[in-house]
């Protein structure tokens, strides 16, 4: 195993590669300098892609990614998930089909859907808002996009909008599957809408929300 290596200094914006995959390097330069070689560093990066895909991600993709033998990204995967079982963590690293993704435990599952139907009671926080006001005007647009544009994960969020009746899944994109999200009906009721076309001309990267603050 070689020598973990501590590097500071300010992170940057991400950059998407792969298939709805977003890393969080400012450079390819930054990203050669982390070191791989070593496992557990290895495995901090595939814990960072594997919290932004929205589908499951292959050995292949991820090999691509970091340019590491698919062999080691498959043994590394799977020691990962072995690990996550062992210490009983809430977090559950699953193969599904052909690809890997994070998922949450099933015994948990009564938990998360009580904090999700709450939620649909509570007013909407300003990430939440935020995330809305990105799916609205980008949309169609996948969890990855998403979470490009926001540079945080939103898985937590989008199962909250889902949760909430605010937006819906619309069909998969045609280059990399993910599942892409649209804005409802409800949406426009809460909002006072007739049509998407009535929606202010806000800038579309990341628009403000202080007009969707009551939503």
């Amino acid at each position: 195993m070689g020598r973990r290596q501590r590097r500071g200094g300010p992170r940057g914006a991400g950059r998407r590669r792969g298939r709805g995959v977003r890393v969080s390097v400012t450079d390819d330069a930054e990203a050669s300098a982390v070191d791989l070689s070593d496992d557990a560093e290895f495995e901090s990066a595939l814990e960072s892609v594997l919290l932004v895909v929205d589908t499951p991600i292959d050995e292949q993709q991820l090999a691509g990614v970091f340019e590491q033998p698919a062999r080691r990204v498959k043994a590394t995967l799977r020691r990962m998930s072995e690990r996550y079982t062992a210490s009983g963590s809430g977090i559950d690293l699953r193969r599904i089909g052909d690809g890997w993704r994070f998922y949450t435990r099933d015994r948990h599952a009564p938990f998360v859907e009580k904090l999700l139907l709450d939620g649909q009671r509570a007013k909407l926080t300003r990430a939440a808002l935020e995330t809305l006001a990105v799916i609205a005007y980008r949309q169609p647009v996948t969890r990855a996009r998403v979470a490009a544009v926001r540079g945080v994960n939103v898985d937590g969020v989008i199962r909250t909008l889902v949760a909430r009746g605010l937006i819906a899944e619309a069909g998969n994109d045609n280059d990399t599957g993910g599942i892409l999200y649209r804005t409802t009906e409800l949406f426009l009721e809460r909002l006072g809408l007739a049509s998407l076309t009535d929606l202010p001309p806000i800038a579309p990267l990341l628009p403000e929300v202080d007009a969707i603050d009551d939503v």
